[in-house]
């Protein structure tokens, strides 16, 4: 098996894309980007060919997919973390998955690495007429309606089975960036709330019927309502220009710090978490806080 090495082989060569691009004043940084992309392009093509990786050889579009999403994951991590030396690492190890993907696509002749990278340059031009063409955006959120406009004209002229405008936004999202683009696409169409005191006011709205639903013994209801204040939560995240998926990790970041002091704590003690009352832990937790 020769996977941890040669993964730890694949990190090296694709840092240096990273790392290597503008080092030097007199280089060119566009040149060397290309040369080192194409010396990617090149490795993952020995590495799948009949002399190459063993493990390498045999991977396909399923069993690369999970990678994919474990390297996004990653790639957020160090963002939140602030360890930029960690993103480059973990960019190059993204940059990998979409090598990966597009090597496999070649030796089936279903397409080439340059009809991605061609796609994405040409759907960036055509997406930002008011740069290269003749069209003008004054604010962010002109620049967005434009911009699902036109992604919804292409889907159109795709002959895209689903043509409506939610139609657009993929079922295989985590729930909470659905959710997000949902509301974002239906406040475009005047489809909202006017105010953040409305949203606040329907949250209060849904929590009511949340506590009836607890009443009974539906659990779908349940499920329902607790549904229904999510997506409240989502609009309110929206209507104060906050990323609900960024506010949660920092919760989550933050009850991790907190929960390990208390462990930490307990265990100076000589006790676990099991061997402790609530009230000892949360006294630790007050602390924690401070």
């Amino acid at each position: 098996m020769c996977q941890p090495d040669h993964s730890n082989r694949r990190k090296a060569i694709l840092r240096r894309i990273v790392y290597i691009v503008g080092m030097s004043p007199e280089r060119d940084p566009a040149a060397d980007s290309a040369a080192l992309f194409a010396e990617a392009v090149s490795i993952m093509a020995r590495l799948r060919g009949p002399d190459g990786c063993p493990w390498d050889r045999e991977q396909n579009f399923d069993t690369i997919k999970p990678f994919l999403l474990e390297e996004t994951y990653e790639v957020m991590n160090a963002i939140d973390a602030r360890d930029w030396p960690e993103l480059a690492d973990e960019l190059g190890d993204l940059l990998l998955q979409a090598v990966f993907f597009s090597q496999m696509a070649s030796e089936e002749n279903l397409f080439r690495i340059d009809d991605a990278l061609d796609a994405i340059n040409q759907k960036l031009i055509r997406r930002h007429p008011h740069i290269f063409g003749d069209e003008t955006a004054v604010t962010e959120g002109d620049v967005r309606k434009r911009w699902n406009e036109i992604k919804a004209e292409e889907k159109r002229r795709k002959g895209s089975s689903d043509e409506t405008l939610l139609g657009s936004v993929p079922r295989s999202l985590p729930a909470l960036v659905e959710a997000q683009q949902i509301a974002s696409r239906a406040a475009q169409t005047g489809f909202d709330w006017e105010n953040a005191s409305q949203v606040i006011d329907k949250l209060h709205e849904e929590l009511r019927e949340f506590e009836e639903a607890q009443l009974s013994s539906d659990h779908e209801k349940l499920e329902d309502e607790l549904g229904d204040m999510l997506f409240v939560l989502v609009n309110l995240a929206r209507f104060v220009k906050v990323d609900p998926e960024q506010a949660l990790r920092r919760t989550n970041a933050k009850f991790r710090r907190r929960f390990g002091y208390v462990e930490h704590k307990l265990a100076e003690r000589g006790k676990t978490t099991r061997e402790s009352s609530i009230d000892e832990m949360e006294a630790l937790w007050q602390e924690a806080k401070k």
